[in-house]
């Protein structure tokens, strides 16, 4: 059978399916030239670790190679001074890739016809069970011992810049694998990485168990709403013993709701920065049906609203359901064109933080989920530290 479709669309799926594999090599061939990139410099920085930590090289040693190179290879970029010893230090923070072999060791300790060797780490070689990790170092697989989490694909995507500001700026290794993950996934460039390493974005992140980096298309955003929010919060304006109840889950969500309102300005002050309340059991009208929110703030930071569903016992799944809804008709009804969509926090008494992470995958609505003490929870002699409310509204 013939294809009856006209023909200037025939031609333009061609177009579009050659641009795509074109595209799709490039980006392929970017990869790999940056993967040799690393692992000719993982080579000579093993080179140059070995000839001038062990003494076989005067001090000098790295001044003199760097010129030396430059002027037999004329227009030779990279290979200052500066830039040899970045690849030492690449090696020599990095060397447990190397697989500690003393095969390669002995090589690179030959005067006068050794060879660089390279290194090549495959992505499907490393992961985070119990089995071993492999490491191609000159064409011989070596095993090494396991690297919990090690980030195999995104150590290959970043450049040797972008690895030698966080190799010379980052100490722990966690770290280092938080940063080379965050270069990786944002596409950032040297002058980004060098300020969020300033803000210590790392220790800053929160442990809120959320979907926002899956929900929230833009990484940026998703990265700074992560940061927005903490994983626990101490209401310590909330006092279950004066409310006549023995417990947080003898009390109507409503009367805690309606203390937070009334301490609306310690709330904020607990929450965190550039929230603005909009109201509590805000009503929107959608398609015949009213919801209410309990709690409704705007993050100018964000620019987004975020609605918090208040609960006074522990987490179940099935208020995810409701405050995903929740966030679909603000989204719908109230949002204005310029704002983000809608962030939604369920705040409850507990949480299995894996049990959330995993039931929040499925949701299409960026949402977390957070936990809140009360003064009651607090140990004894922190609550004798804390002023006493009527004190306190004598002061205010």
């Amino acid at each position: 059978m013939g294809n009856n479709k006209p023909l200037d669309i025939l031609y333009s799926t061609a177009v579009d399916t050659i641009k795509s594999a074109i595209l799709e090599s490039q980006y392929r061939a970017v990869k790999l030239v940056n993967k040799e990139q690393l692992a000719l410099y993982f080579g000579i920085g093993r080179y140059l670790s070995h000839n001038s930590r062990n003494g076989y090289w005067g001090t000098g040693a790295i001044e003199f190679i760097s010129t030396k190179l430059q002027s037999e290879l004329p227009g030779l970029r990279g290979f200052s001074a500066t830039n040899l010893r970045l690849m030492r230090l690449f090696y020599e923070e990095w060397k447990m890739l190397d697989g500690n072999s003393s095969v390669a060791t002995d090589e690179l300790q030959v005067a006068d016809n050794e060879r660089i060797c390279g290194l090549s780490v495959g992505t499907d070689d490393l992961s985070t069970d119990n089995r071993e990790n492999k490491a191609l170092v000159d064409g011989q697989t070596l095993q090494m011992p396991i690297f919990k989490n090690f980030p195999a694909e995104e150590f290959f995507k970043i450049g040797f810049s972008h690895h030698s500001i966080i190799l010379s700026q980052v100490k722990t290794i966690e770290e280092r694998y938080f940063y080379i993950k965050l270069c990786a996934r944002e596409y950032l460039k040297v002058d980004a990485l060098k300020r969020l390493i300033k803000e210590d974005v790392y220790h800053k992140q929160s442990s809120l168990p959320n979907n926002f980096n899956a929900k929230i298309p833009n990484a940026e955003l998703a990265r700074r709403a992560i940061m927005a929010f903490k994983d626990e919060y101490v209401l310590d304006f909330i006092n279950v013993e004066e409310l006549g109840a023995r417990d947080i889950e003898d009390i109507d969500e409503r009367i805690v709701e309606n203390k937070i309102v009334q301490n609306i300005k310690n709330f904020i002050m607990t929450f965190g920065h550039d929230f603005t309340f909009v109201g509590n059991q805000f009503r929107v009208e959608a398609l015949g049906h009213t919801h209410i929110i309990d709690l409704l703030f705007f993050n100018r930071e964000l620019s987004s609203l975020v609605a918090i569903e208040l609960k006074t016992g522990p987490f179940k799944t099935a208020y995810l359901g409701q405050l995903n809804m929740y966030l679909r008709v603000l989204d719908d009804f109230v949002k204005k064109p310029n704002e983000n969509p809608s962030i939604g926090i369920v705040l409850c008494k507990s949480a299995d933080k894996a049990y959330v992470e995993y039931a929040v995958r499925d949701y299409d609505k960026p949402m977390g989920v957070a936990t809140y003490k009360t003064a009651s929870d607090l140990p004894e002699r922190l609550r004798k530290a804390l002023p006493d409310v009527d004190e306190l509204k004598k002061l205010l």
